[in-house]
């Protein structure tokens, strides 16, 4: 057997053991969701759907999700139009510090959770916001921004902005142009980050936890809040939803974009 040989081998050996780790926590996850034992072991004593349907009669789980779906859609929807702006602004702009500002704008992906949501808890309190729903939308937009940023200024970066002048020479108004020569170009920039800001609004636990009340509580924390009073797997189902969900997005997004392509972003 050649060197070769040997190496590919070894390759798909390792790449298999690292894939076989990063699903094992998702794989338990799910044969647990589907056990009839009110406990958490392997293998289930039998197969069943009771921690699903004792879902369904949780109403605080049910608000949880419906706060966290509109937060997370609400973040992805104004991350959209900030970020694309500042995208832009970075793109087509010559400043001073031009590469400090891309940095910091990326900078909340880069620091603590926890550091940052005291950061926006305290900054929140300064200006006199004490609501819980109002906060929890402007810290996810915050941990959600950086997503689309970083990803339509890479998109931006391969455009070519004369196609924009070319459109205007043509008769087409600037707002025109723009609506239709550049925004098909980043068509796929602004469904993959949002996509991802979305996960990440949906998951988002260690801000989260800084900015909710008795009454608006997002769904990672009541999850955590769950586990710690009742530890069954009814956190497993709703887990598998979750698991799911993620499933469902990279399927949509491998349909309208290509999972090669958003890799590459």
């Amino acid at each position: 057997m050649g060197i070769e040989r040997v190496a590919a081998v070894t390759m798909w050996t390792v790449m298999a053991a690292v894939v076989l780790i990063l699903l094992s926590p998702l794989i338990v996850t799910v044969a647990v969701s589907f056990s009839s034992s009110p406990v958490f072991n392997l293998p289930p004593p039998e197969w069943s759907l009771r921690w699903y349907q004792r879902t369904m009669t949780r109403e605080s789980l049910w608000a949880s999700v419906r706060l966290s779906v509109e937060i997370a859609l609400l973040s992805t929807g104004v991350s959209l139009v900030l970020g694309t702006l500042c995208a832009i602004a970075v793109a087509r702009g010559t400043f001073p510090g031009k590469t400090a500002v891309v940095t910091f704008m990326v900078s909340p992906l880069m620091m603590p959770g926890l550091v940052l949501g005291v950061a926006i808890l305290q900054a929140l309190r300064e200006v006199g916001l004490r609501d819980a729903w109002a906060g929890l939308l402007i810290g996810h937009v915050v941990i959600t921004l950086p997503y689309v940023t970083r990803t339509v200024l890479a998109s931006l970066s391969l455009f070519d902005f004369t196609l924009i002048e070319a459109a205007r020479t043509l008769g087409s108004s600037y707002p025109r142009s723009l609506l239709k020569v550049m925004v098909p170009v980043l068509a796929p920039a602004f469904l993959t980050s949002g996509l991802f800001a979305f996960l990440a609004s949906m998951d988002n636990y260690p801000i989260s936890i800084f900015l909710i009340d008795a009454r608006n509580k997002t769904l990672p924390i009541l999850m955590l809040q769950y586990l710690e009073e009742n530890p069954d797997p009814t956190i497993a189902a709703v887990s598998s939803g979750l698991i799911l969900l993620t499933i469902v997005v990279l399927l949509l997004a491998d349909r309208l974009v290509g999972l090669r392509r958003l890799a590459d972003f």
